[in-house]
């Protein structure tokens, strides 16, 4: 997608590659599959899609496979793209890139069935829902339902052990145009999987962060800094944690923190702030900062605001 709801940063990256809690959101999800020992992934990519090969292959080793989807038609239709590199004999899972998520993959990959993961949520009318049977699979999946009769979201985690039958659903319904709200859902291809015969279960994922507006992004910057915070100390400022302090970024005669990222060559000075991203390159001097986001190479300067500033910007608060 163009990650429309978080411009201005999006005019310049892909929201993937937005800094969160010191490093992309990408960064993040891929880091937690390393862990796990995956070594083959094909990432499907859209707007801005040279940004995420060269991050990708910049500073992960991986064999990654790159496909371009040049039109937005939905979910299904991204993975239907990566048809032709489903192993035959090993399980696919299946991520979305612009979520991090809290969860034990490693008991999601021992599943003898078919798993997707999913969360309990107040309003299940904006995801994809689950709804199970007595014996606890999954009898049916409905996309952003007006009546939902569950409130088990999906949450962009799934595990598939055939994928040859993934492949069938999703040429079925590209071949036969199904479209749900004008796009390929994915939620429609694994409901023709259960269909015919595929057994899903789902596993729980209460950690689950959504990076897809300001606000969002904000949450999850906290939420990654109470797991991991660095510890750094500068003579002349007071460091609250939890933060993220890049090695080469700069703090003089300042309060810093808490839930305060500074991405690389990142400077805060004569300042206060927290609950605030300070991206690669941005400065902050003589300012009083709360729940903003300052995007790469973006200078604030002067009084108490809130505010969200794109890439390059520049704005001076101070009076002469």
């Amino acid at each position: 997608g163009l990650g429309s709801r978080l411009r201005p940063h999006t005019y310049t990256l892909p929201k993937v590659l937005l800094n969160v809690a010191g490093k992309p959101i990408l960064g993040h999800i891929l880091d937690e599959l390393v862990k796990q020992n995956v070594r083959d992934c094909v990432i499907i990519t859209g707007y801005m899609g040279n940004l995420v090969e060269e991050y990708v292959n910049t500073h992960f080793d991986l064999n990654v496979e790159f496909i371009e989807q040049k039109e937005l038609n939905g979910l299904g239709h991204a993975i239907w793209l990566a048809r032709e590199s489903f192993p035959v004999d090993e399980p696919v899972f299946l991520i979305l890139g612009d979520t991090i998520f809290d969860v034990d993959l490693a008991a999601a990959f021992l599943s003898p069935y078919s798993s997707l993961g999913v969360k309990k949520v107040d309003d299940p009318r904006r995801f994809g829902v689950v709804e199970k049977d007595s014996s606890n699979f999954i009898t049916k999946l409905v996309e952003k339902p007006e009546v939902p009769l569950s409130n088990l979201a999906l949450v962009g985690l799934y595990n598939i052990k055939q994928p040859a039958l993934l492949r069938e659903a999703l040429e079925y319904i590209i071949d036969n145009n199904l479209r749900t709200r004008n796009e390929y859902q994915l939620t429609d291809a694994l409901q023709y999987m259960i269909e015919h015969g595929e057994k899903f279960t789902t596993f729980n994922v209460e950690g689950w962060y959504d990076c897809g507006k300001p606000e969002t992004l904000l949450e999850t910057n906290r939420f990654l800094l109470e797991k991991k915070s660095t510890i750094r100390s500068f003579p002349d400022s007071i460091i609250i944690p939890p933060v993220y302090i890049a090695p080469n970024a700069v703090i003089q005669s300042s309060v810093v923190g808490p839930y305060v990222t500074i991405a690389e060559n990142g400077s805060i000075q004569h300042s206060i702030v927290r609950n605030t991203i300070i991206s690669d390159g941005a400065s902050v001097s003589h300012s009083m900062l709360d729940s903003s986001i300052l995007g790469n190479n973006a200078r604030i300067n002067g009084q108490y605001r809130r505010v969200n500033v794109g890439d390059s910007s520049e704005v001076d608060f101070s009076y002469s």
